[in-house]
């Protein structure tokens, strides 16, 4: 099992301090980052945090995971590598899955369509 841990759920108030102070009832925490956007630096309710051992990575997991930390319920689970992850679909535009043509007087589903 991997040392370095994901943490999902984290309040917008949660800093790299407080994430590791929380994660050191676990055992020595080496790093604890907050991921914040890099357009508004306010946290993305999400972060890292690497343990020194397997079995305190472990342990942290059993200890926090479901647990409050700065008010919020954090998910923690062993972190996954970027590449496990399927891609994001790409480009800025058509993100809210409909747009123009989107039923314009026929209704939604009546199979009526012409093409």
């Amino acid at each position: 099992m991997g040392k370095k841990l994901y943490v999902g759920s984290l309040s917008y108030d949660t800093t790299d301090e407080s994430l590791k102070e929380a994660f050191s009832q676990a055992g020595t925490v080496e790093s604890a980052n907050v991921i914040t956007d890099k357009m508004s630096g306010r946290s993305r309710g999400f972060g890292f945090v690497e343990m020194a051992t397997d079995e305190e990575a472990q342990k942290a997991i059993e200890m926090l995971n479901g647990q409050e930390v700065d008010g919020r319920k954090v998910t923690v689970n062993e972190a996954r590598p970027m590449t496990d992850r399927p891609p994001r679909p790409a480009g800025g535009f058509n993100r809210g899955g409909g747009g123009f043509n989107r039923g314009g007087g026929r209704g939604f589903g009546g199979g009526g369509r012409d093409y």
